[in-house]
């Protein structure tokens, strides 16, 4: 089989895993997450929202909101890489309406339930979705394009910043305060499925990276992700070539937006990326804390 047929598969199947996800998506914001008046960050709290104040759809609310933000991705990073975020935002648009009209006879009205198994059900799709090289749109690329007008800004903060944006404003909307809280919870709760469907348990990541370009890759590591990196220098044993090899302990999240700058820099260099249970130092686990 040529390696055409072989990539061919692969995009069908990422795109139908995509679908599923979408759908997943859809059934947890339409039936637990939304019903409860639960605004969980991003784009879909503030199509939650909007929906309370105009009377549209809460899956035609997200696709509105997402198309000027991927007209502006497409323009900063090109339709190759959007096209899957376009399809999957349009997926999890869909499948939230029609849930909503199809099986709202089986809403869920338990604040408990909603935090827990909505945004365990959205995570999944999240997790899932990020598995296929694509996003949901909305908050993923609007960090993404902050980024890049602002790189010494860490890229965890934004994501608490633009959550909490949406939070305080689902706050007024709903005027509930109890609310609000649940929907900080449901961040949470979020935060922690995702990693774990795309990470596992695993504490954070050690990646050697020997490539042709080290000095570019470093730069792009230090400037983009904020993290530290460390030169080892070794030989190679058959050509006895001088290697400068790239070391780096890196928080799980960040994992594969560091192989993706890989990629896209060298994409013949040697990576190795293994799990880390635990890290001590500047940005981790304090050695004092842990003897305490």
């Amino acid at each position: 089989m040529n390696s055409k047929k072989i990539i061919g598969r692969k995009r069908i199947r990422e795109y139908l895993i995509i679908t599923f996800a979408s759908l997943i998506y859809g059934v947890g914001t339409s039936l637990l997450v939304d019903p409860n008046n639960l605004a969980p960050g991003g784009m879909t709290g503030l199509a939650i929202v909007l929906n309370r104040l105009v009377g549209i759809g809460t899956g035609m609310w997200f696709l509105l909101l997402n198309i000027p933000i991927l007209v502006v991705a497409i323009w900063k990073f090109g339709i190759r890489f959007t096209i899957s975020t376009v399809y999957a935002t349009a997926m999890i648009s869909v499948f939230t309406d029609l849930c909503t009209k199809f099986f709202g006879q089986y809403v869920i009205h338990d604040m408990i339930l909603a935090v827990t198994f909505g945004s365990a059900m959205t995570a999944v799709a999240i997790g899932l979705i990020f598995k296929c090289h694509a996003t949901s749109g909305g908050t993923d690329v609007i960090i993404k394009l902050l980024r890049l007008k602002y790189p010494h800004i860490k890229t965890g903060v934004l994501y608490i910043l633009t959550d909490m944006i949406v939070l305080i404003i689902a706050a007024f909307v709903f005027n509930d305060l109890a609310a609000a809280m649940y929907s900080f919870l449901s961040v949470m709760v979020v935060s922690a499925v995702v990693d774990f469907v795309l990470y596992g348990r695993d504490g954070a990541k050690l990646i050697y990276i020997i490539s042709d370009r080290p000095e570019i890759i470093t730069a792009r590591l230090l400037t983009e992700l904020d993290i530290g990196v460390t030169h080892v220098f070794g030989k190679g044993a058959y050509s006895g070539e001088e290697k400068k090899v790239i070391m780096c302990a890196i928080k799980k999240r960040l994992s594969p937006l560091a192989e993706d700058i890989v990629r896209e820099e060298d994409p013949n260099a040697f990576m190795i990326v293994s799990s880390a249970s635990e890290i001590f130092g500047e940005g981790y686990k304090s050695y004092f804390d842990e003897r305490m």
